[in-house]
């Protein structure tokens, strides 16, 4: 891949800098270089180039919605009255606070989203008063989530992209 002239590849290191901060993304790149038997300058440029490439796009911090009174995650089904009016209602969706994530779909529904609340009253006036109320949404179902059991980043360096990596 190249950009500004200059040739961008992924390779095995890298791959095993990203798993070391997905599972810690507060890791200090000294202690990553310790791990992997690289400096900690290497980790800084490593992380720049992937920054560059747009393969790392920021961090952020994962927070217990729970813990915090926000005791509802839900699941929508969306259908469109039409799937050309994806981007203009993904747009409408987005300015929805309770609207965690949004997904252009195959199958039954046109978008599938996460939505996270307070309560039920709570989920109630979001559906109703503010989704409902987008331009193009035709209808929704609800699916209220009653436990996350995975939520895992993909071990890139423990799969097969780390062997075509390596061979490529």
């Amino acid at each position: 891949m190249e950009k500004g002239g200059k040739n961008f590849e992924i390779d095995n290191v890298d791959l095993k800098i990203l798993n070391l901060l997905m599972q810690d993304a507060t890791m200090a790149y000294t202690e990553i270089g310790k791990r992997i038997f690289v400096s900690g300058g290497t980790v800084h440029v490593r992380m720049k180039k992937m920054e560059d490439m747009g393969i790392v796009r920021g961090s952020q911090l994962i927070i217990d919605h729970t813990k915090l009174g926000w005791d509802i995650s839900a699941f929508l089904g969306i259908y469109l009255d039409k799937s050309s009016l994806y981007e203009e209602v993904a747009v409408q969706l987005m300015k929805i606070p309770e609207v965690v994530n949004v997904h252009y779909t195959t199958g039954i529904y046109s978008i599938f989203a996460k939505i996270v609340c307070r309560d039920t009253l709570h989920l109630r006036e979001v559906l109703h008063d503010k989704i409902q109320k987008v331009t193009g949404i035709q209808r929704t179902e609800t699916f209220i989530s009653l436990e996350e059991s995975v939520n895992r980043p993909v071990p890139f360096a423990d799969t097969n992209l780390a062997e075509a990596v390596d061979n490529g």
